[in-house]
């Protein structure tokens, strides 16, 4: 990778650790499961009428919307808002590399490595600890909201692999723009039982002084952290292997805690902090490319 890339995939992870601030400023404001409907809803309207249809299975287009955009925002956001502090909320997140890993090798038969294997064993042995960190502090549902949310992503990261495999030609930022067209009917729905009509009224209050933090915090999840971020993460993806560009994703939990710790004042425990070593090191080895085997002729 070029200078200029490298500094751009930071630049990615940068803006997706401060999404997690934005997620907390969002939730000040508005009521989860409306805030995740209203920020895929954002998207989703311009992109019907302006962005064309990618030709992929309708299949993997929905299984892509359910998983990476609703289920996973679901329980992220009603984790965070349930208690899961912002920056260890970035940490747990990053589980979805080790589930994408098992569901790929049980559902679509892909080969694991040992190696991947012993990433993915670290990797759950710093979730298990951090989950056992906070369930004696009678806080272990959050941690279990947002390892679903996790587990969500994993399932849309198969659902966007099937659909690139099976499509014609897919362009992935229109894929990913039409993965927001799902998630706002179910999320919507479910804010209006839930939450119940009142949730509509936090719109009308983003026009005042006090509303324009949620203002910015939907206007950041919407455009900076789906469009942008994901735009230039598709183009680096698209102009290099996975193996070089995945492994500055780890990045985010670092900063998105860091943010946490400077911005809101979280402080992690140093049993947190230990785990998530652990953890980004676990997914390290799970996600990095297999070496290749060089002959030497005599």
């Amino acid at each position: 990778m070029t200078v200029r890339d490298r500094l751009l995939a930071v630049v990615v992870a940068v803006l997706w650790g401060a999404n997690f601030i934005a997620i907390h400023v969002g939730l000040e404001h508005f009521q989860p499961l409306f805030l995740a409907g209203l920020r895929m809803l954002v998207l989703a309207v311009p992109t019907v009428l302006l962005v064309p249809r990618p030709r992929v299975p309708l299949r993997w287009l929905v299984g892509y919307g359910l998983g990476f955009g609703t289920v996973q925002f679901l329980f992220l956001f009603l984790g965070m808002y349930a208690g899961m502090p912002t920056g260890l909320a970035s940490l747990v997140l990053q589980a979805s590399g080790p589930f994408t890993l098992v569901l790929g090798a049980l559902l679509l038969r892909e080969r694991v490595t040992p190696r991947q294997w012993a990433g993915i064993g670290v990797a759950v042995l710093g979730l298990g600890c951090i989950a056992l960190a906070r369930a004696q502090s009678a806080a272990l549902l959050p941690v279990v909201l947002t390892l679903l949310g996790a587990l969500g992503w994993a399932a849309g990261n198969l659902c966007s692999r099937l659909a690139q495999r099976d499509g014609e030609a897919v362009d992935p930022l229109h894929l990913t723009l039409w993965m927001t067209v799902v998630p706002p009917v179910p999320m919507l729905a479910a804010s209006a039982v839930v939450e119940g009509p009142g949730a509509w009224g936090d719109v009308v209050a983003m026009v005042t002084p006090d509303g324009v933090a949620g203002l910015v915090a939907l206007v950041y999840l919407s455009l900076v952290a789906t469009v942008l971020a994901a735009g230039i993460w598709t183009g680096l993806m698209r102009r290099y292997p996975a193996g070089l560009v995945a492994p500055h994703s780890l990045l985010v939990p670092v900063v998105g805690m860091s943010l946490a710790m400077v911005l809101l004042g979280e402080r992690p425990s140093v049993t947190e902090l230990v785990a998530g070593v652990v953890v980004v090191g676990g997914v390290l080895v799970a996600s990095a490319p297999a070496r290749r085997r060089v002959e030497v002729r005599v």
